[in-house]
């Protein structure tokens, strides 16, 4: 089975027509006014809604930092959004616990600044008893201020080690269209996530890109 590509920073519907087209398995919205792609929950809500009408589209992930479980419960039913991605401090229960709002449908996104704090974090977050298409964990590179997009490669043996382990591991970090098949082939992930990799400029996707790191992914037996 191919390799699951995420494309992330989804800002607008002719972006995420063309990942779709493309063959992306999900796409990723970022909810986190910081960020350079950030995306304001009614502009996801009317991308969702042209979506919905294609017979077959990605699943639709929401990415959060720092939210309460109550506001990502209610941007993903009002966005009609698949899984939440939680990719601040959040607490291991949010993702792990059958008591949480979000069981079932969150995963974490780590950045651990070491192979030791990768391995640690990995065991606290994890989903357990995953569904097959929600990723269990993912791993992006460590960045002191930024929360994902940074363009940095990642530490990929430690990333091989946790694919290993974690079934449904999504790998993230400086992830292009030059360099994800030999990501594949080092770390074997589930999922492989990627933004500005793919893109023109923050915010925006360079459709050729896209195209061509979903292709490159995917040919890697």
């Amino acid at each position: 089975m191919s390799v699951k590509v995420k494309i992330c920073g989804i800002t607008n519907l002719e972006d995420a027509l063309a990942a779709a087209d493309a063959g992306a398995d999900y796409l990723g919205f970022i909810f986190f006014p910081p960020s350079k792609r950030f995306v304001e929950p009614q502009a996801v809500r009317d991308i969702v809604r042209e979506l919905r009408q294609r017979p077959e589209i990605p699943l639709l992930v929401g990415v959060f930092v720092d939210e309460t479980a109550a506001f990502m419960m209610q941007v993903l039913d009002d966005c009609d959004l698949d899984f939440a991605q939680l990719s601040g401090q959040e607490v291991p229960w949010l993702v792990g616990d059958k008591a949480s709002p979000l069981y079932g449908r969150a995963y974490k996104g780590i950045q651990p600044a070491s192979r030791t704090e990768a391995e640690v974090e990995a065991e606290w977050y994890a989903v357990p008893d995953r569904a097959d298409l929600l990723p269990s964990l993912l791993l992006d590179s460590y960045h002191p201020t930024l929360r994902g997009g940074t363009g940095e490669t990642g530490d990929w043996e430690i990333s091989a080690k946790l694919a290993k382990v974690y079934p449904g591991f999504m790998l993230a970090g400086g992830l292009t269209p030059d360099n994800v098949a030999e990501a594949v082939q080092q770390v074997r992930p589930f999922a492989v996530d990627v933004a500005s990799g793919v893109e023109a400029q923050p915010g925006k996707k360079d459709y050729a890109r896209v195209s061509t790191f979903i292709a490159n992914a995917k040919a890697v037996g």
